[in-house]
């Protein structure tokens, strides 16, 4: 495509469509052309960065996930002319095809030819050498809200690459699924791990560039306020407003319904209650084998390539609750983790000993590091309340709350 086709598009789509807000904060504003109510996302505003691009070098921190429409950002802005010269790609990689914790490498892009550097292989953040000839390194990766989700912990160690580097980041912003649950223990420090690296709640309720003006501004792994930011942010969005995501974010987050209950279940990935990897309805089943009698549903984790290779309980059937219908408005009307799921297998368990007990399986995950604190697995097993539990939580949560104000960018 001619590159004086690209620098004409925002005018093209500014007449096409009604300019009604600025998208840009962090940075100077820009006009974007908006539908008046339907949530739009960093990247479909393309006539909101797309002149900035002009003569930059980019690289793209970028997934699966990563659209403008329909298609790849990268495939959508190397067509319209952008210079992108480097990729970079989080767990599961740039095309979203590896099983969750594997090692990924650094390739080359077959679609563009572009050159991929693995964040989850040998390197976690972008070395010098890697930004040496970049001038403007964009982030544009969906996130559902969770801390022990690790695209945010690639944010952070993208933004720490930047600061030192003195490089921009871009982010192109995106809804947050979760957006209306901030809940949780807040993570203790002893039990900080890559799927706990900051001192959060279980669910933050924010969205990637919200999170990032956090790090920046409370100085997580870099001085405060030393990686610049510019942020397109989502047009027509509030944390209250529901998204579904249109790409699933992770190999076994592949329903709207296992993106809006992971946040409630995943911390079972530390007990011997499947959550239903290995099966195509992960993290909307839990059950055990040893469950059976007790409850009738049941399913079978098997195999799955790009799933899960070797889950807990692999082919053996599986008995306890099927979720695939459950609700999920009443946890937005709540605005909290559902505790009652955790209290109910541990309850109906045989031996409660093994219910935590990781060394029946190395597909078992470390509670404490999952829930972020060493008392949830006490409190369970002494069967404290839910009421009792949650007050266990502050003054830690109510803190954390009133912080996250201070980096809000969506009422």
């Amino acid at each position: 495509m001619k590159t004086g086709f690209l620098f004409l598009l925002p005018l093209l789509l500014g007449f096409l469509f009604p300019v009604n807000r600025l998208a840009v904060v962090d940075g100077p504003a820009t006009t974007v052309a908006l539908n008046a109510n339907s949530v739009v996302t960093g990247a479909d505003q393309i006539s909101a960065y797309l002149p900035y691009l002009k003569g930059k070098r980019i690289g793209m921190v970028v997934n699966q996930t990563s659209i403008i429409g329909r298609k790849p950002s990268v495939d959508s802005l190397v067509s319209l002319g952008v210079n992108i010269v480097t990729i970079f790609g989080p767990e599961h990689g740039f095309r979203g095809n590896a099983s969750n914790g594997d090692h990924v490498d650094d390739s080359v892009d077959s679609r563009t030819g572009i050159p991929i550097v693995s964040l989850y292989g040998k390197n976690r953040k972008p070395s010098k050498e890697h930004l040496a000839n970049i001038d403007l390194l964009i982030f544009d990766i969906q996130d559902v809200g969770a801390r022990f989700y690790t695209y945010i912990n690639t944010l952070n160690h993208v933004m720490e690459a930047c600061a030192e580097n003195n490089k921009e980041l871009m982010i192109l912003d995106r809804p947050n699924p979760n957006g209306f649950i901030v809940d949780g223990p807040i993570l203790e420090d002893h039990l900080h791990s890559g799927i706990g690296m900051h001192r959060i709640p279980i669910t933050h309720g924010l969205t990637m560039a919200e999170f990032a003006r956090m790090i920046n501004g409370e100085g997580w792994g870099i001085p405060k306020n030393q990686c610049k930011l510019r942020i397109v942010k989502v047009a027509n969005y509030t944390h209250d407003t529901p998204y579904t995501l249109p790409v699933m974010p992770s190999p076994n987050l592949n329903t709207q319904q296992s993106i809006m209950l992971y946040p409630s279940i995943c911390w079972f990935e530390g007990t011997i209650v499947s959550q239903g990897r290995g099966t195509y309805m992960p993290f909307t089943v839990l059950g055990a084998p040893a469950l059976k009698g007790i409850y009738p549903f049941s399913f079978r984790p098997v195999s799955l390539k790009g799933m899960s290779e070797t889950p807990l309980h692999q082919n053996t059937d599986c008995y306890g609750i099927d979720l695939r219908k459950y609700d999920t408005t009443i946890l937005r009307k709540t605005k909290k983790l559902n505790l009652q799921w955790l209290m109910e297998l541990y309850k109906a368990y045989p031996d409660k000993a093994r219910f935590f007990d990781r060394s029946q399986s190395t597909q078992m995950g470390n509670f404490a590091f999952l829930a972020g604190t060493e008392n949830l697995k006490q409190q369970i097993s002494a069967g404290k309340s839910e009421k009792e539990i949650r007050q266990s939580w502050e003054p830690g949560l109510s803190a954390f709350k009133q912080m996250r104000k201070k980096y809000l960018i969506y009422p």
